[in-house]
């Protein structure tokens, strides 16, 4: 069986939650619940999470764009990036998040 390529999952987000989501939990609860949802299902990963607030100074020119793109509400936050395809905004659930990591390699070991 291959070996799954190492990810980069990237949760953009802000302190103040987005106005379009309210009830929805805080950037940086989604950061925590979607990386320990996701080391649940697939602990044997190669997976890097990062959390990046768009309301501080971003030195990367790729994350700068999108938490630019956010600022512009072209997207909602918290925004989900795996190998910089998007994956989700707004309201994270976790299907999406599951469905682009099997597209990568990736297979629960509950299965």
């Amino acid at each position: 069986m291959t070996k799954p390529q190492a990810l980069n999952i990237e949760i953009y987000g802000a302190d103040v939650v987005c106005a379009s989501c309210v009830n929805a939990p805080s950037s940086r609860d989604t950061y925590e619940w979607l990386s320990a949802a996701i080391n649940r299902k697939f602990p044997a990963n190669e997976i890097t999470f990062t959390y990046i607030d768009i309301e501080q100074p971003i030195e990367n020119e790729s994350q700068q764009d999108i938490a630019n793109r956010i600022a512009e509400d072209e997207f909602f936050y918290p925004l989900v990036m795996i190998n910089e395809e998007m994956i989700g905004e707004g309201y994270i659930q976790l299907k999406p998040v599951y469905a682009a990591l099997e597209k990568y390699g990736y297979v629960s070991e509950k299965e």
